[in-house]
């Protein structure tokens, strides 16, 4: 085997490695899909997006560090700055998304299991007419899916840069190409299969109950997913 296939499959496998081992790649997209009743290739397709943005964040970067000469060291500085920016990011579309879940707790009925003083007025106002028509209403938001891209473009893929100064130190653009191509088609293939599979098998649960609780279980997913990257490391 070549320098470069040798490269090549190190790229993908550590794309597989770096995707499957981060829950913040999929579980936001996962639990989003659910509460907001996207269809899978809505989903897919989401997901698609947020992934290139998401590797071809870093493989600019790469590039343009490798082109200007920048060191290996400043670049991964960059790249774990890059990981605490996401995470609070993450942290902070997970809190506003909890408190918005918990409106639509209270909206679809969920106060009648809570006091008085813990409900806003203008909810404690509207009676209770949630119908099946309703819960299965499909959402037309566009802000959502933005947010999570944009997320994603700061989200640092890690073992990239590294990969991408071997193939640069010996000056081969092949090498360089091939290690951007195959890390970056293994990690959004590894995210999508995850996302469709999650998808798939929360299809299989039965939410139709539970459907006021979603938006404040999503919420809290991706807050655990922000705080699981900053503390743990994910």
């Amino acid at each position: 085997m070549n320098e470069i296939a040798l490269l090549s499959v190190t790229a993908a496998s550590l794309g597989f490695i770096h995707t499957a081992l981060g829950p913040d790649h999929y579980l936001p997209f996962i639990v989003l899909s659910k509460a907001r009743n996207w269809n899978v290739p809505k989903t897919m397709a989401i997901t698609f997006i947020a992934g290139v943005g998401h590797v071809g964040g870093s493989v600019v970067i790469g590039l343009i560090g490798i082109a200007l000469g920048i060191s290996l060291n400043k670049l991964t500085f960059i790249e774990e700055f890059r990981g605490d920016m996401v995470a609070f990011l993450l942290i902070f579309f997970g809190l506003i998304y909890t408190v918005y879940g918990f409106y639509k707790f209270l909206k679809n009925g969920g106060h009648h299991h809570l006091p008085n003083f813990l409900i806003p007025k203008s909810i404690r106002q509207i009676k209770h007419q949630v119908s099946h028509g309703l819960e299965q209403k499909v959402d037309e938001t566009k802000l959502t899916p933005w947010v999570l891209f944009i997320i994603f473009v700061f989200g640092p893929c890690e073992v990239l840069i590294p990969m991408l100064f071997i193939p640069a130190v010996q000056r081969s653009s092949l090498g360089i190409a091939s290690v951007a191509t195959f890390f970056g088609i293994t990690t959004i293939a590894t995210m999508m299969s995850i996302v469709y599979l999650g998808h798939l098998g929360s299809s299989f649960l039965k939410f139709k109950s539970k459907q006021k609780y979603m938006h404040l279980l999503a919420g809290l997913v991706i807050l655990t997913a922000g705080l699981g990257m900053h503390f743990l490391g994910w």
